[in-house]
């Protein structure tokens, strides 16, 4: 929105400022955090109200966590309110990329909203059953694919990047639609995943969030492009204003997060920020980095997935618990442990994320 204030420029003033995406997002940034440190407490207030006895712990987990019976759940509501009030501030709202990913975010983040939803009013740890979220997810996910087919250029159109090759593109056609729905579908429910312990999700989604940041805004620009020997995403760069302002959330939100955690930020959070990295990797053609950049999540879906399988197959189990941050608690570490070094392979990660853009 405040874009539109560089009409009033001649070129040399303050207002132009508003014409540089690092400028706007920097703006986004504070904005969101700042949105966070207001509303937390109020929200937290308010959620504790209505809640009574907050989100419900599983049985069947670390006893440990039974301490945190009665912390509020629904906490996305404080992230997805400072991300979205922050990029509709600061980004360019002609922008069909920036609409396509508030798309998912928003849709995500309701579907999570509705899981928390039941789950608290049930006092139950059942929400929405799956199959009705996973139906939900794929139909977002395929307005999405469709979306980011319409707004990539002709030539990048169902066509997957491949990173660290040259110039490698591979046409999927037709089946870039269900590889994008996966792409979104599985990011969104692998963060979901991970939200299991205090700070453990939001840090390495901010971490994932600014890496794709970084990688939006040199798609972005020609000059960049050329040098860097990858393809030009047009519009892409706007994406850096949307990851900055989803770091500002999230830091706003991690002030309250830190543990002991006064709040949670549940499917509500967790379904919209998945969701969010996903369509940021699909509108900058950088799907296959996301599963590197992302690698944390994807470990922790592949834990469940294996240890499902394996529990049918054999009727035992590959870890103690899934996802596997539970099963490292198992196995003594304390819950600090666990988040502080997953923080850090997510780190390790994003760097070397961020090195398929120039290794070629």
């Amino acid at each position: 929105m405040l874009y539109w204030l560089t009409f009033l420029s001649d070129g040399g003033d303050f207002f132009n400022l508003f014409r540089y995406i690092t400028f706007r997002a920097g703006g986004a940034f504070l904005t969101a955090l700042i949105f966070g440190f207001v509303f937390g407490r109020p929200l937290i207030a308010v959620l504790r109200k209505r809640q009574g006895k907050g989100q419900p712990i599983r049985d069947d987990g670390p006893e440990t966590h039974l301490t945190k019976a009665g912390t509020p759940t629904m906490g996305g509501l404080l992230i997805v309110g400072a991300l979205i009030t922050a990029t509709l501030l600061w980004a360019r709202l002609d922008n069909g990329l920036v609409w396509l990913v508030l798309f998912v975010t928003l849709s995500f983040g309701l579907i999570g909203l509705a899981d928390d939803y039941a789950k608290v009013s049930r006092q139950n740890t059942k929400g929405v059953p799956g199959k009705v979220r996973i139906a939900l997810g794929v139909l977002i996910a395929f307005i999405a694919a469709i979306g980011a087919v319409w707004f990539h250029p002709p030539e990048l159109q169902g066509q997957l990047a491949m990173p660290v090759f040259k110039n490698v593109l591979l046409n999927l056609g037709w089946f870039y639609v269900p590889f994008v729905i996966c792409v979104i579908v599985g990011a969104a429910n692998a963060v979901n995943l991970t939200d299991g312990l205090d700070g453990l999700a939001i840090m390495p989604v901010m971490i994932a969030a600014a890496t794709l940041g970084v990688i939006a805004y040199a798609v972005g620009r020609v000059d960049f492009t050329e040098y860097l020997d990858v393809h030009y995403v047009p519009g892409s760069g706007e994406m850096l204003v949307f990851c900055a302002a989803l770091c500002g959330g999230g830091l706003g939100f991690l002030w309250y997060n830190a543990p002991p955690a006064a709040l949670f930020m549940g499917d509500t959070g967790s379904l919209a920020l998945g969701g969010a990295l996903g369509a940021i990797a699909v509108v900058t053609k950088h799907e296959l980095v996301l599963a590197i950049v992302g690698g944390l999540f994807v470990a922790e879906a592949l834990s469940v997935i294996i240890q499902v399988l394996y529990f049918k197959r054999t009727g035992r189990r590959v870890f103690l618990m899934a996802p596997i941050h539970h099963h490292f608690e198992k196995k003594g570490w304390a819950e600090s442990t666990v988040v502080i070094r997953f923080w850090i392979i997510s780190l390790i990660l994003a760097m070397i994320g961020l090195a398929t853009l120039k290794v070629r």
